[in-house]
């Protein structure tokens, strides 16, 4: 029997196994699905579908940088247990290097994986059928110049380029490289721990600019204030909003006392030459990632009841 394009979905949808694995499969029992269900049971790639419901929000965090070019990807699992097994150190590894010619998560889950004949979403597969947990290529992103340096930061490293903060943090200038390199790790340091949320107040999502400002107003009014003080008073403290949320207004935590906007053009001074901040990117491992909250208790009882 031909082994068809409907086949190979149906028998997808029925077992979580990569598209070449079920392809395989329905070969090898001649189109029948059923048995091919059972030829991947017995060679473990149907497990990943009974894992696929499971909450991921541990894992790594994986940075590569190539020339002026770098990406940072997260992909997830059940427990931090599976971050320091060196297979999936590897695999995450290695999407984050494919992530530098494609930072779209749906084409990178379709690019071929390195020496194996399977897709990044068909190895995932398979590894979440070796290793024995559900495991989710969460997200992706990437940074480039033309004249300059991209710089990576692991914060938590638990191997070369593989942690639980990955930052990256990307600056166009003629300058020395090395120079630049130095000043684009201050500011990943601080990206790292300062976890802005915006390059600049123009880059600065304004429902959340608009919803404090509100914020502000109806303290200032709950005070007592006109509308017309109230608007006032809260320019002075939509200031301190940018300095605690916008990366160029904010404080350096190298230092303690520069604002990283005069950081740049203190080193644009030094090395004669402008420094443009073009980009940072953050990834903290499972940020907005809803965990399952356990009932010990209530497990063992329904354990003990079964």
């Amino acid at each position: 029997m031909a082994v068809t394009a409907a086949l190979v979905k149906e028998l997808r949808e029925k077992t979580g196994a990569g598209m070449m694995d079920c392809k395989k499969a329905l070969g090898e029992t001649d189109g029948d699905v059923e048995a091919a269900i059972d030829w991947l049971r017995k060679k473990g790639l149907a497990a990943a579908a009974k894992k696929s419901g499971r909450v991921a929000a541990e894992g790594l965090v994986g940075v590569a940088v190539d020339g002026t070019k770098g990406a940072v990807v997260e992909i997830n699992s059940e427990t931090d247990f599976v971050a320091r097994n060196e297979a999936f150190q590897g695999f995450v590894g290695t999407v984050a290097k494919l992530a530098l010619g494609t930072s779209d998560v749906e084409a990178l889950k379709a690019t071929a994986f390195p020496g194996t004949g399977r897709t990044v979403e068909e190895e995932l597969t398979h590894n979440i059928a070796t290793i024995g947990e559900n495991m989710t290529f969460r997200r992706a992103a990437s940074l480039s110049v033309g004249d300059g340096v991209v710089v990576p930061y692991m914060h938590n490293a638990a191997a070369a380029g593989l942690g639980k903060i990955g930052v990256l943090v990307a600056i166009e200038s003629s300058a020395d490289k090395d120079k630049l390199s130095d000043i684009a790790k201050q500011i990943a340091l601080h990206v790292a721990a300062a976890n802005p949320q915006s390059l600049s107040t123009d880059d600065l999502d304004q429902s959340l600019v608009e919803r404090e400002r509100t914020v502000l107003i109806d303290q200032a009014k709950a005070s007592g204030k006109s509308q017309e003080i109230a608007e006032k008073m809260v320019e002075g403290r939509m200031r301190k909003f940018y300095q605690e949320v916008v990366l160029l207004e904010q404080t350096s935590m190298v230092d303690g006392e520069t604002q990283i906007r005069k950081v740049l053009e203190n080193a644009s001074k030094d090395l004669g030459t402008p420094i443009t901040l073009n980009g940072f990117v953050r990834f903290q491992l499972g940020e907005g990632v809803e965990k399952e909250e356990s009932d010990f208790a209530a497990e063992v009882a329904a354990t003990l009841k079964h």
